[in-house]
């Protein structure tokens, strides 16, 4: 069975399931003071709920292990996700649900009530949590995606590689994150020992896309069909986990719109109601790939909460209860930086000399108690005349907390 195939029949099973509950597109908005379920604990559910909380509302954050969105919530559920009776107390206190990761068992999902708002919706976090599904149903759909193939066996993978050629990536279908799940592959005595390597029993091969640029393209679409987008936004990664962003980006005016156009694409397509991002590829001729999608808010776009009229968290917030989408003009040019664990290796970071040398730098700092190489701990930001006078600010301020000024 062909991949597109396989998106199809899913994709039809999935609208009917979606348009049974996106009967609610009618009623009128679920007002501040009522309880909004986040399923999901870590730090995109913290952010989701100390916005929710500014706009007057309650929270309520299922996890299946103890995380920092808890601290930020009024009801607070640790439990499995196929905890039944736990679901059910837990689905009888909320309005209206969402979610701030893929990696969830859609039986959760089905087991919420009718007339339950879930945002951005089951068919999209469906799509999202397949590599295959995802990169199927967006070529499907008419959307530039760089050449792949399904592997599910080593003769597979010597098929698509015969194919595709190499470099190229191999990447578990589903889980996998931040560089996590995946092997280059740079010539044919490398597949035995990267298929054996990956242990998985489905996989994907991506041929290797020689790009220029990688951004983001961050959208909120409400329940009226109205799509507001933010960016693009120029991503750079360290040890395939993001390290800087920034926006706006010195873009040519075709690229830019074939990003938006893209992401547009995708919220009309999919009618996806919510917060969602497309991470994409600029390649040398001025095409623009996707990458893959994000069904919630996105790293990249923690830089919204000071550098435009309303962040992304406060868009999540607007579409699950049903209001209009914010304004998303940019206030002033904006970067972000991921603070990793690693500022913890020499001791606690040095926040005096930031707030001392760096007024202009905003920290957030997501709970998480634990220092580890690699884990996200919080993020630095910045506005500037420039991106440039941002992004200088952001990286110069996390060196100093990490105690590694030798690398200014």
């Amino acid at each position: 069975m062909s991949v597109n195939r396989t998106m199809s029949e899913i994709a039809t099973h999935a609208v009917a399931t979606e348009c049974s509950r996106e009967s609610d597109q009618g009623l009128a908005p679920i007002q501040p003071g009522a309880t909004l379920g986040v399923v999901g604990g870590g730090q995109l559910g913290r952010m989701f709920a100390i916005a929710a909380r500014q706009m007057g509302y309650r929270i309520a954050v299922w996890s299946d292990e103890a995380g920092p969105a808890a601290e930020c919530a009024d009801v607070s559920l640790v439990a499995d996700y196929s905890d039944v009776a736990a679901g059910q107390s837990f689905f009888a206190q909320i309005a209206a649900l969402t979610f701030e990761t893929e990696k969830l068992p859609l039986d959760l999902f089905r087991r919420v009530p009718a007339g339950t708002p879930i945002r951005p919706g089951i068919r999209f976090l469906e799509m999202s949590q397949n590599r295959l599904r995802e990169k199927g149903g967006l070529q499907a759909a008419g959307l530039p995606v760089g050449p792949f193939a399904p592997v599910r066996s080593l003769a597979e993978l010597e098929a698509g590689v015969a194919t595709l050629g190499t470099p190229a990536i191999l990447k578990t279908a589903s889980g996998g994150y931040d560089g996590k799940g995946q092997i280059r592959i740079d010539a044919a005595e490398d597949l035995d020992q990267a298929w054996r390597s990956l242990n998985t029993d489905e996989a994907i091969l991506e041929a290797f896309v020689p790009f220029v640029d990688e951004i983001s393209v961050v959208a909120a679409r409400d329940v009226s069909g109205q799509c507001v987008t933010y960016g693009p936004i120029h991503n750079t990664h360290r040890h395939h986990i993001l390290d800087v962003s920034y926006c706006p980006v010195d873009l040519t005016a075709d690229v830019r719109r074939r990003a938006v156009d893209i992401t547009q694409r995708i919220a009309a397509e999919f009618a996806v109601v919510g917060v969602f991002c497309v991470e994409l590829f600029v390649l040398a001729d001025g095409r623009v790939w996707i990458n893959e999608i994000a069904p919630r808010p996105h790293n990249s776009g923690h830089l919204t909460i000071e550098g435009h009229a309303t962040s992304q968290f406060q868009q999540q917030v607007r579409c699950l209860c049903g209001w209009p989408v914010g304004s998303a003009e940019q206030l002033k040019p904006v970067a972000m930086a991921n603070v990793l664990g690693d500022c913890w290796r020499s001791g606690p970071p040095d926040w005096g000399s930031v707030a001392s040398r760096w007024p202009q730098v905003q920290w957030h700092l997501y709970g998480k108690t634990e220092p580890r190489p690699g884990r996200k701990m919080g993020h630095l930001t910045a506005t500037a005349e420039t991106p440039a006078a941002a992004v200088e600010s952001v990286v110069a301020a996390r060196q100093v907390l990490s105690h590694r000024s030798n690398e200014l």
